[in-house]
């Protein structure tokens, strides 16, 4: 059993920067992929980054490469989403998941452990 906590969302201006954390009790923390999942009100989920269990390896939606940065400290058992130049359109309960496979990683990913999620809300 995963249990995942996120952390560190909150209210920013469109333009500034917002990291979150996730932070994962487990003992087999590095056999797992971690992601981030985005919900808007009235709107599906939506996924937003990967990385794989070294952290070598990183996958974004669209919508956010170049903007948003994962990472992981296998250490410390969290995963981070560095989000910069935030858009309004970027509000949203943020998720934290981990699964065992690091392929498929998608909207339609179900993955074995999810977070209760934190909200960011960007301003215009």
């Amino acid at each position: 059993q995963v249990q995942l906590a996120e952390s560190g969302g909150g209210l920013v201006q469109a333009g500034g920067s917002l990291r979150l954390s996730c932070a994962a009790s487990t003992r087999t923390f590095r056999n797992y992929a971690l992601g981030w999942f985005r919900q808007a009100p009235g709107k599906e989920r939506e996924f937003v980054a990967a990385i794989s269990w070294s952290g070598g390896s990183t996958y974004y939606a669209g919508s956010v490469k170049g903007r948003f940065t994962i990472s992981r400290d296998n250490a410390k058992n969290v995963v981070y989403l560095q989000m910069g130049n935030l858009k309004p359109e970027d509000t949203a309960v943020y998720y934290c998941a981990a699964d065992a496979s690091y392929t498929g990683w998608g909207p339609a990913k179900n993955c074995d452990y999810w977070g209760q999620g934190t909200q960011v809300t960007v301003s215009s």
